[in-house]
Protein backbone atom coordinates (compact mmCIF):
# COMPACT_ATOMS: atom_id res chain seq x y z
CA UNK A 1 0.00 0.00 0.00
CA UNK A 2 1.50 3.29 -1.13
CA UNK A 3 0.73 6.34 1.02
CA UNK A 4 0.49 9.54 -1.03
CA UNK A 5 0.08 12.94 0.68
CA UNK A 6 -2.15 15.33 -1.25
CA UNK A 7 -1.39 18.98 -1.86
CA UNK A 8 -4.35 20.79 -3.41
CA UNK A 9 -3.51 24.27 -4.67
CA UNK A 10 -6.03 27.10 -4.95
CA UNK A 11 -4.90 30.65 -5.68
CA UNK A 12 -1.36 29.70 -4.74
CA UNK A 13 -2.27 28.33 -1.30
CA UNK A 14 -2.58 24.82 0.10
CA UNK A 15 -6.25 24.05 0.74
CA UNK A 16 -8.71 21.24 1.27
CA UNK A 17 -12.24 21.33 -0.10
CA UNK A 18 -15.23 19.91 1.74
CA UNK A 19 -17.06 17.46 -0.54
CA UNK A 20 -15.54 19.16 -3.56
CA UNK A 21 -17.18 22.51 -2.80
CA UNK A 22 -14.94 25.40 -3.88
CA UNK A 23 -16.86 27.73 -1.59
CA UNK A 24 -15.95 25.59 1.42
CA UNK A 25 -12.18 25.58 1.00
CA UNK A 26 -10.05 25.58 4.13
CA UNK A 27 -6.61 27.13 3.76
CA UNK A 28 -4.03 25.06 5.65
CA UNK A 29 -0.85 26.77 4.49
CA UNK A 30 0.01 29.75 2.34
CA UNK A 31 3.17 28.01 1.07
CA UNK A 32 2.59 24.73 -0.85
CA UNK A 33 6.34 24.33 -1.33
CA UNK A 34 6.89 24.27 2.44
CA UNK A 35 4.11 21.69 2.77
CA UNK A 36 5.71 19.49 0.12
CA UNK A 37 9.06 19.65 1.90
CA UNK A 38 7.38 18.76 5.21
CA UNK A 39 5.80 15.58 3.85
CA UNK A 40 9.01 14.50 2.16
CA UNK A 41 11.01 15.12 5.33
CA UNK A 42 8.53 12.88 7.14
CA UNK A 43 9.14 10.08 4.67
CA UNK A 44 6.72 10.53 1.77
CA UNK A 45 7.89 8.62 -1.28
CA UNK A 46 5.42 10.30 -3.66
CA UNK A 47 3.25 13.43 -3.63
CA UNK A 48 -0.01 14.24 -5.35
CA UNK A 49 -0.52 17.81 -6.54
CA UNK A 50 -3.91 19.03 -7.71
CA UNK A 51 -4.33 22.37 -9.45
CA UNK A 52 -7.85 23.17 -8.25
CA UNK A 53 -8.08 26.41 -10.20
CA UNK A 54 -6.94 24.51 -13.28
CA UNK A 55 -9.60 21.84 -12.75
CA UNK A 56 -12.31 24.46 -12.76
CA UNK A 57 -10.82 26.55 -15.58
CA UNK A 58 -10.08 23.59 -17.84
CA UNK A 59 -6.40 24.39 -18.20
CA UNK A 60 -3.38 24.59 -15.84
CA UNK A 61 -3.32 27.69 -13.64
CA UNK A 62 -0.98 27.16 -10.68
CA UNK A 63 2.03 26.13 -12.76
CA UNK A 64 4.45 28.38 -10.88
CA UNK A 65 3.64 26.72 -7.54
CA UNK A 66 3.84 23.27 -9.09
CA UNK A 67 7.19 24.00 -10.69
CA UNK A 68 8.46 25.34 -7.36
CA UNK A 69 7.51 22.09 -5.66
CA UNK A 70 9.13 20.04 -8.41
CA UNK A 71 12.39 21.92 -7.86
CA UNK A 72 12.19 21.63 -4.06
CA UNK A 73 11.62 17.89 -3.57
CA UNK A 74 13.27 14.79 -4.96
CA UNK A 75 10.37 12.31 -4.91
CA UNK A 76 8.03 11.41 -7.78
CA UNK A 77 5.02 13.68 -8.18
CA UNK A 78 1.65 12.98 -9.76
CA UNK A 79 -0.28 15.98 -11.04
CA UNK A 80 -3.91 16.61 -11.86
CA UNK A 81 -6.21 19.54 -12.54
CA UNK A 82 -7.09 20.98 -15.94
CA UNK A 83 -5.07 18.47 -17.98
CA UNK A 84 -7.49 17.87 -20.84
CA UNK A 85 -5.36 18.03 -23.98
CA UNK A 86 -2.35 16.19 -25.31
CA UNK A 87 -0.29 19.37 -25.23
CA UNK A 88 -1.18 19.98 -21.57
CA UNK A 89 -0.15 16.43 -20.68
CA UNK A 90 3.10 16.81 -22.60
CA UNK A 91 3.85 20.10 -20.83
CA UNK A 92 3.23 18.50 -17.43
CA UNK A 93 5.52 15.60 -18.20
CA UNK A 94 8.16 18.06 -19.41
CA UNK A 95 8.02 19.71 -15.98
CA UNK A 96 9.26 16.41 -14.61
CA UNK A 97 6.11 14.95 -13.05
CA UNK A 98 6.09 11.16 -13.08
CA UNK A 99 2.34 10.75 -13.55
CA UNK A 100 -0.49 12.90 -14.88
CA UNK A 101 -4.10 12.52 -13.77
CA UNK A 102 -6.92 13.04 -16.26
CA UNK A 103 -10.59 13.03 -15.31
CA UNK A 104 -12.86 15.09 -17.53
CA UNK A 105 -11.00 14.05 -20.69
CA UNK A 106 -11.48 10.38 -19.77
CA UNK A 107 -15.26 10.82 -19.84
CA UNK A 108 -15.54 12.87 -23.01
CA UNK A 109 -12.45 11.92 -25.02
CA UNK A 110 -11.64 8.24 -24.44
CA UNK A 111 -9.71 8.07 -27.72
CA UNK A 112 -7.34 10.72 -26.37
CA UNK A 113 -6.82 8.62 -23.24
CA UNK A 114 -6.14 5.54 -25.33
CA UNK A 115 -3.56 7.43 -27.38
CA UNK A 116 -1.88 8.86 -24.29
CA UNK A 117 -1.81 5.47 -22.56
CA UNK A 118 -0.21 3.93 -25.63
CA UNK A 119 2.49 6.60 -25.71
CA UNK A 120 3.14 7.12 -22.01
CA UNK A 121 2.07 3.92 -20.26
CA UNK A 122 2.12 4.13 -16.45
CA UNK A 123 2.55 7.91 -16.59
CA UNK A 124 -1.18 8.25 -17.36
CA UNK A 125 -3.67 7.89 -14.50
CA UNK A 126 -7.41 8.41 -14.74
CA UNK A 127 -9.16 10.15 -11.88
CA UNK A 128 -12.59 8.64 -11.29
CA UNK A 129 -14.39 11.17 -9.10
CA UNK A 130 -17.93 10.15 -8.25
CA UNK A 131 -20.91 11.49 -6.35
CA UNK A 132 -23.52 8.81 -5.55
CA UNK A 133 -21.85 6.55 -8.09
CA UNK A 134 -22.04 9.10 -10.92
CA UNK A 135 -18.77 10.46 -12.30
CA UNK A 136 -18.33 14.23 -11.89
CA UNK A 137 -16.30 16.35 -14.30
CA UNK A 138 -15.05 19.92 -14.75
CA UNK A 139 -13.54 20.24 -11.31
CA UNK A 140 -16.37 18.17 -9.77
CA UNK A 141 -18.90 20.82 -10.80
CA UNK A 142 -20.79 18.82 -13.45
CA UNK A 143 -22.42 15.38 -13.43
CA UNK A 144 -21.45 13.17 -16.37
CA UNK A 145 -23.61 10.50 -18.02
CA UNK A 146 -21.35 7.72 -16.71
CA UNK A 147 -21.24 5.58 -13.59
CA UNK A 148 -17.86 5.00 -11.96
CA UNK A 149 -17.72 1.29 -12.79
CA UNK A 150 -18.57 2.01 -16.43
CA UNK A 151 -15.74 4.50 -16.71
CA UNK A 152 -13.24 2.11 -15.12
CA UNK A 153 -14.25 -0.68 -17.47
CA UNK A 154 -13.91 1.64 -20.45
CA UNK A 155 -10.53 2.87 -19.28
CA UNK A 156 -9.34 -0.74 -18.98
CA UNK A 157 -10.03 -1.20 -22.68
CA UNK A 158 -8.07 2.02 -23.34
CA UNK A 159 -4.98 0.54 -21.72
CA UNK A 160 -5.11 2.51 -18.46
CA UNK A 161 -3.20 0.68 -15.73
CA UNK A 162 -4.08 2.80 -12.71
CA UNK A 163 -7.02 4.89 -11.51
CA UNK A 164 -7.64 7.12 -8.51
CA UNK A 165 -11.13 6.70 -7.12
CA UNK A 166 -12.56 9.54 -5.03
CA UNK A 167 -15.99 9.48 -3.44
CA UNK A 168 -16.72 13.20 -3.48
CA UNK A 169 -19.27 13.03 -0.67
CA UNK A 170 -16.54 11.66 1.63
CA UNK A 171 -13.72 13.94 0.49
CA UNK A 172 -12.55 16.35 3.18
CA UNK A 173 -15.11 15.06 5.70
CA UNK A 174 -12.87 13.06 8.06
CA UNK A 175 -15.54 10.34 8.06
CA UNK A 176 -14.40 7.18 6.28
CA UNK A 177 -13.86 6.00 2.70
CA UNK A 178 -16.70 4.50 0.71
CA UNK A 179 -15.30 1.00 1.06
CA UNK A 180 -18.04 -0.74 -0.91
CA UNK A 181 -17.75 1.57 -3.91
CA UNK A 182 -13.94 1.41 -3.81
CA UNK A 183 -13.73 -2.37 -3.58
CA UNK A 184 -16.27 -2.71 -6.41
CA UNK A 185 -13.64 -1.18 -8.71
CA UNK A 186 -10.81 -3.53 -7.66
CA UNK A 187 -10.47 -6.17 -10.37
CA UNK A 188 -8.41 -9.37 -10.25
CA UNK A 189 -4.75 -8.65 -10.93
CA UNK A 190 -4.05 -8.34 -14.63
CA UNK A 191 -7.69 -7.80 -15.62
CA UNK A 192 -8.09 -4.09 -14.89
CA UNK A 193 -6.46 -0.97 -13.54
CA UNK A 194 -4.94 -0.86 -10.08
CA UNK A 195 -6.96 1.32 -7.70
CA UNK A 196 -5.73 4.19 -5.55
CA UNK A 197 -8.33 5.33 -3.02
CA UNK A 198 -9.07 8.88 -1.90
CA UNK A 199 -11.71 10.65 0.14
CA UNK A 200 -12.57 10.30 3.83
CA UNK A 201 -9.48 8.38 4.94
CA UNK A 202 -8.74 9.50 8.49
CA UNK A 203 -7.82 6.43 10.57
CA UNK A 204 -5.07 3.82 10.41
CA UNK A 205 -7.75 1.16 10.30
CA UNK A 206 -9.12 2.75 7.11
CA UNK A 207 -5.72 2.39 5.45
CA UNK A 208 -5.35 -1.18 6.73
CA UNK A 209 -8.79 -2.17 5.44
CA UNK A 210 -8.12 -0.67 2.02
CA UNK A 211 -4.85 -2.57 1.79
CA UNK A 212 -6.54 -5.84 2.70
CA UNK A 213 -9.15 -5.17 0.00
CA UNK A 214 -6.54 -5.05 -2.75
CA UNK A 215 -6.24 -1.28 -3.08
CA UNK A 216 -2.79 -0.25 -4.32
CA UNK A 217 -2.49 3.14 -2.66
CA UNK A 218 -4.18 5.77 -0.54
CA UNK A 219 -4.21 9.53 -1.10
CA UNK A 220 -4.32 11.28 2.26
CA UNK A 221 -5.40 14.90 2.47
CA UNK A 222 -7.22 16.67 5.27
CA UNK A 223 -6.39 14.04 7.93
CA UNK A 224 -2.70 14.85 7.56
CA UNK A 225 -3.28 18.57 8.01
CA UNK A 226 -5.50 18.14 11.06
CA UNK A 227 -3.23 15.56 12.69
CA UNK A 228 -5.88 12.81 12.67
CA UNK A 229 -3.31 10.74 10.76
CA UNK A 230 0.46 10.87 10.96
CA UNK A 231 2.50 10.06 7.90
CA UNK A 232 5.17 8.05 9.71
CA UNK A 233 2.53 5.83 11.36
CA UNK A 234 0.95 5.07 7.99
CA UNK A 235 4.28 4.37 6.34
CA UNK A 236 5.24 1.98 9.13
CA UNK A 237 1.91 0.18 8.90
CA UNK A 238 2.22 -0.02 5.12
CA UNK A 239 5.65 -1.61 5.43
CA UNK A 240 4.35 -4.15 7.93
CA UNK A 241 1.50 -5.02 5.58
CA UNK A 242 3.95 -5.54 2.73
CA UNK A 243 5.77 -8.15 4.82
CA UNK A 244 2.57 -9.79 5.99
CA UNK A 245 2.93 -8.62 9.60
Amino acid sequence: MEIIPAIDIKEGTCVRLYQGDFDRAIVYDSDPIAVAKRWVEQGAQRLQLIDLDGARAGHPVNTASILGIMRAVDVPVQLGGGLRTESAVRAALNLGVSRVILGTAAVYEPHLIERLASRHGDAIIVGVDARDGIVATDGWTEASPMRAIELVEQMATCGIRRIIYTDITRDGTLSEPNFAATFALVMPEGTGPAVIAAGGICKLEHVRRLARGGVEGAVIGRALYTGDLHLQDMLQMSQQHAFGL
